[in-house]
């Protein structure tokens, strides 16, 4: 049977062995074993159980929840997957409102740089000067939505419309789209 080291296992998994020594305070990798010297030594069994450790962290999970994972049945897990699944989507509309804020910014510090940015009533206006009304404009928002969805919401948030009003106007046209 394979017996790590410290810093072996440490290395594997590029991980500090302050780490380890870490996860083994807490009780999250306990050393199977110890040398006469006291030293710690782990097995195949540690070494899954760190690649388990690992494979949680990078989803961002915290430590302890780590633990609870690892110590229970499929049920707790499972809550604990979805309570890190939903904080994650909520850091994502975080960042995508920051996001919004940053281009809006951009766009007004830069305006006299790269002349006036195109808003909702400016579009809507040239539009209309184009000889379009509301249901053509209707028209082009689903065609929009059916071949680009993602492309279309970031168009309509880049005309200064809110979240609200973008989801709006993609949902009426996945409708008109739909019929």
């Amino acid at each position: 049977m394979k017996i790590y080291s410290i810093s072996q296992l440490a290395r594997l998994f590029g991980l500090s062995r302050s780490t380890l020594l870490y996860y083994d305070r807490i009780g999250l990798l306990i050393p199977s074993a110890r040398s006469k010297a006291g030293y710690r030594l782990y097995t195949r069994n540690d070494y899954d159980r760190l690649d388990q450790i690992c494979t949680f962290r990078n989803t961002g999970m915290a430590l302890a929840d780590i633990k609870k994972m690892l110590a229970s049945e499929n049920a707790p897990s499972v809550k604990i997957l979805e309570n890190r699944l939903w904080e994650i989507g909520q850091q994502i509309a975080d960042l995508k409102g920051q996001q919004q804020v940053i281009i809006r910014l951009l766009k007004e510090m830069t305006s006299d740089v790269y002349g006036p940015v195109i808003d909702k009533q400016m579009w809507v206006k040239m539009l209309q000067a184009a000889g379009m009304d509301e249901s053509a404009m209707m028209k082009w928002h689903a065609e929009f939505e059916s071949r680009s969805p993602g492309a279309h919401h970031d168009f309509l948030l880049s005309l200064g419309i809110s979240e609200i009003e973008a989801k709006d106007i993609r949902c009426r046209s996945r409708r008109l789209v739909d019929r």
